[in-house]
């Protein structure tokens, strides 16, 4: 019969979600704002509400909240760049993406709802869970097959 958790052990995994919600948002945001970088040489505000769907209001408090965390800077009407805290992160983010995605892939999930799905749960999942997805995925890659001719 499976134990029962503690109440302290339950309290602790709240805490962990709620922590991981609250940087959700800026791992997103840092994300979206290295790849816009990368790809114009430069991130623009109105760039990134239309990259989120959301207001120009909205995405600037999420902006806001990246330069007072110290990972964005940004002069007024100037582009959005990336402190090195603010890269660091998006590079985190990236990667434990890509694992996600490659250990959906690599279970059979197609590829479209794969990246979807990956979204979320790159943001919720532990050190140790994503080093076995990536374990898993390095051993079930789907290897190219030899053409028929």
């Amino acid at each position: 019969m499976p134990r029962k958790k503690s109440l302290p052990t339950l309290i602790n995994e709240h805490e962990g979600v709620r922590r991981n919600h609250a940087t959700e948002l800026a791992e997103d945001y840092v994300e979206a704002i290295a790849d816009l970088i990368e790809r114009n040489g430069q991130c623009r505000l109105t760039e990134i509400a239309k990259h989120f769907a959301v207001s120009h209001v909205t995405a600037n408090r999420t902006v806001a909240r990246l330069k007072k965390s110290g990972l964005a800077t940004s002069k007024p009407y100037g582009p959005i760049e990336l402190t090195m805290a603010g890269f660091k992160l998006a590079d985190k983010s990236k990667r434990r993406h890509a694992i996600v995605l490659a250990f959906l892939i690599a279970l059979g999930v197609s590829p479209a709802i794969a990246r979807m799905d990956a979204e979320g749960i790159e943001h919720h999942v532990s050190d140790e869970t994503l080093e076995q997805m990536e374990a898993f995925s390095k051993r079930h890659a789907t290897k190219p097959r030899a053409s028929k001719e």
